[in-house]
């Protein structure tokens, strides 16, 4: 019997009392990945589903925020919850306002009170990762209700003790890794050193005796052999033969004769040790970041280049070089994505140590709270990252010398750190704001990242408006309402990011940011209909260096035609306003229709109208069929308003992949007309009102979708009654997600859909029964090609 279903079958007797399973083994065993696994799979026994990680020095003062991150993924539709949110991510929707209020503002009563009354009638399936000690489960399992509906919580430990404490001493409840044997450890071995099942190497019988040497000394540890065999991979055949047998020597026989923690940390410094130079600085880079923290790809990517560690190279912007080191980084395996998704990535914790331990040696980060608090540091601080509040670390015995907290009013200050030389400066504990009060003497700063920080005032933007040589600002997340227009002096500013903000507008003073690449903007909290954004002003042709614009609205014709001149734009979400000034609005979308036609570098393309939604419905969107041009390189497209026929351009765009529209109106043939001649199309989201009135969407064979793997069909009220498809209509789709709404819709020929995966239906349990029934017979006739997964998300459950 395998895991999930060890996990399923918990229920006995009709019992539907809440059990804890426990996964215990020691690092590199593989323990999160098998339980993320098992949470895949059982995902649609479950009505509501979270994964949370526990760090080693978990405390009381950490239960609210993981109670935050338990609470915010429970209360959304399970597609859309993020899986092992980090400390400080807020998933707050551009698109509307948080259900659950100001949970950030809540003491731990409050939010327990809040996450029983949301799980009292649900089956809810939770995972706890790396739990470290029994008073961290006590804490943590005190605060989960026991909904009498069949629940599970999956915990991952090290420690047997408390994976019997978790698990209440059932040894039927507790599952105890065990290390691979030699044919799964050679399997893994070869599929990550040799690639390819027919590399001439797996036959020749000296690769195979030096291969035979290296698995005889990993003991079947996962973690080991996959660093190990990325390493090799990079030393090809024949000459790299040589590397593999001194990389064999190097290893000794530390693993064979000490196969756990010494041993594993041996075989993780030679992965490092083996990198280029460019590399080890960008790896080590990532000790900034706490243990089990999920790492925004595009975040670190433009953290590197701000700190002066990506080279430039002819030809390719330093982005794009950024992307190269990171897919090294990932081909050998130093980090790992997460959950299989691009934008996301982490790093081993025993990984982690080893970079912390290297940062710390040779000066280049220091670190304040989180478990590697008590180091002392140099008397100069290049990076300095918070990982935890300064009162708790010193409650864990921080040096004196090194840091002394003062109390009288309750609020702790980093005394004895010399900030004057810090070049970089993270927060990543959302209360440590204290150290927000000196500020003012971070005088070369250039990267500072206080993403999801409370408590910054205006006081502290001003203070930050004159560090004069930033080049990467991160407020996401906070809770700040204005900018000054002192902002426009920070004149080597590359990136600045106030997504998920209070923000209603940027000052006019943003267009000097001659040297800005990346501006991201949004207010949490608001409706489509209400959304902000960034309002270009006459002068943004200045801002040659504009890579990335999220998001912007114009509606003066002139600033729509400076756009043109922002040649090196790549990203663009535009938006034309026209809620005032129709006649003026009118004639900026004209201008910007001629815009575009001159923006060769954009790659990824967002577009609409404020005020779609509403009626009644007038095409503002027709000024796209006046693009004489279309950017060629584009990969995504959105267009989002109210549009009566997709341009016919839309179908030369060989390049993209991804497409969705939103409050359009399309005549359904026209659409898949068009959509069939994208080569690689592979995501299509189709949204709010996209077909016309009284008709169906039928995708047929003759209008075959030959590269698309999923389709989203969104909420559209009344039409189309049924969707329809034919056999060879999308032969490459995987998944398919239909949500219903309140409205009863027709699924017709979903058995041709012959490489289907995964379904998921979203709605109202009335109106969605005939399409499970449906879906349900053919599974049980076996007229489905695959194995299902499906996944139905009744929303007056919710």
């Amino acid at each position: 019997m395998d895991l999930a279903s060890k996990v399923k079958a918990l229920d006995v007797d009709n019992d539907k009392q809440l059990k804890v399973f426990s996964i215990v083994g020691f690092g590199g065993l593989g323990k999160t990945t098998l339980a993320l696994e098992v949470c895949r799979q059982l995902e649609p026994e479950f009505q509501r589903q979270a994964q949370v990680s526990v760090s080693q020095i978990f405390s009381g003062n950490d239960l609210p925020g993981l109670l935050r991150r338990v609470l915010r993924q429970t209360d959304r539709p399970k597609q859309t919850k993020e899986r092992m949110m980090p400390t400080n991510e807020k998933p707050v929707s551009t698109e509307q306002a948080d259900p659950l209020g100001n949970i950030d503002t809540m003491d731990v009563g409050n939010l327990e009170r809040v996450l029983k009354e949301r799980l009292k009638d649900k089956r809810y399936l939770i995972l706890i990762d790396d739990v470290w000690s029994t008073t961290a489960w006590y804490a943590i399992r005190s605060k989960l209700p026991n909904s009498n509906c069949g629940s599970r919580i999956i915990v991952t430990t090290r420690i047997d003790t408390v994976a019997k404490a978790c698990s209440d001493g059932n040894d039927d409840h507790i599952h105890h890794m065990e290390k691979l044997n030699h044919e799964d450890s050679k399997h893994l071995f070869e599929r990550k050193a040799f690639g390819s099942a027919g590399n001439p190497c797996l036959e020749d019988q000296s690769w195979k005796d030096v291969t035979e040497k290296i698995l005889k000394k990993f003991s079947g540890l996962p973690l080991a052999i996959v660093s190990i065999a990325s390493l090799l991979a990079s030393y090809k055949p024949p000459e790299g033969k040589h590397m593999w047998e001194i990389v064999e020597r190097s290893i000794g026989s530390q693993m064979e004769n000490n196969p756990t923690l010494e041993g594993m940390r041996k075989i993780l410094s030679l992965s490092y040790n083996h990198l280029p130079h460019h590399l080890k600085a960008c790896m080590m880079y990532l000790s900034i970041f706490p243990e089990d923290h999920m790492i925004l790809k595009d975040r670190l990517l433009k953290r590197w280049i701000a700190e002066g560690l990506v080279a430039e190279k002819r030809g390719l912007t330093q982005m794009e070089i950024a992307e190269d080191y990171f897919n090294e980084l990932i081909s050998r395996s130093m980090i790992d994505r997460v959950d299989g998704r691009e934008e996301w990535c982490r790093v081993h914790d025993m990984m982690l140590e080893i970079l912390v331990s290297k940062s710390l040696e040779s000066n280049f980060v220091s670190i304040v709270g989180g478990q590697y608090e008590g180091m002392c540091y140099a008397n100069t601080i290049r990076r300095l990252s918070i990982h935890g509040r300064v009162e708790e670390a010193a409650h864990r015995g921080s040096p004196s010398k090194t840091i002394s907290v003062r109390r009288g009013n309750g609020s702790g200050i980093i005394k004895g750190i010399m900030v004057h030389h810090v070049r970089s400066f993270s927060i990543f504990d959302p209360e440590a704001h204290m150290l927000l009060t000196r500020l003012d003497e971070f005088t070369l700063l250039r990267v500072l990242d206080l993403e999801g920080c409370n408590g910054l005032r205006r006081r502290h933007i001003s203070c930050i408006c004159r560090m004069y040589l930033l080049r990467f600002l991160s407020l996401k997340g906070t809770d700040i309402k204005v900018v000054p227009s002192r902002i426009g002096d920070l004149e080597h500013l590359q990136t600045f990011d106030v997504h998920q903000t209070h923000l209603k507008r940027l000052p006019k003073t943003v267009k000097r940011l001659e040297k800005l690449e990346h501006l991201l903007f949004s207010n949490k909290g608001t409706s489509h209909y209400g959304m902000s954004a960034w309002k270009l002003q006459q002068g943004v042709n200045k801002m040659k260096a504009l890579r990335q614009v999220n998001r912007a609205v114009i509606y003066d014709p002139k600033v729509a035609e400076e756009i043109a001149e922002l040649d090196q734009l790549q990203e663009l979400a535009i938006y034309v306003d026209t809620r005032k000034h129709k006649r003026k609005a009118n004639d900026a979308a004209k201008k910007l229709a001629s815009s575009l036609s001159k923006m060769y570098s954009l790659r990824w393309l967002e577009i609409g109208n404020f005020g779609c939604g509403k009626w009644p419905f007038v095409p503002i969107m027709r000024f796209l069929n006046d693009v004489e041009s279309p950017p060629r390189l584009l990969r995504y497209l959105k267009i989002c308003g109210h549009g009566d026929s997709l341009p016919d351009w839309v179908a030369s765009l060989t390049d993209l992949s991804e497409l969705e529209f939103v409050w359009t109106y399309y005549n359904g043939a026209e659409l898949f007309n068009v959509l069939c001649k994208l080569p690689n199309l592979k995501k299509l989201f189709l949204g709010a009102y996209f077909i016309r009135l009284y008709q169906n969407m039928v995708a047929t064979s003759s209008q075959s979708l030959s590269k698309l793997k999923e389709l989203t069909l969104g909420y559209s009220p009344e039409v189309p009654k049924a969707y329809m498809f034919q056999e060879n209509s999308m032969p490459k789709l995987e998944k398919l997600v239909v949500n219903f709404g309140d409205q009863v819709k027709k699924i017709v020929g979903i058995e041709h859909l012959k490489n289907l995966k995964e379904v998921q239906y979203n709605g109202n349990r009335n109106k969605m029964k005939d399409a499970v029934d449906q879906l349900e017979e053919l599974i049980k006739e076996q007229r489905m090609c695959n194995k299902i997964t499906v996944q139905v998300t009744y929303e007056d459950d919710m």
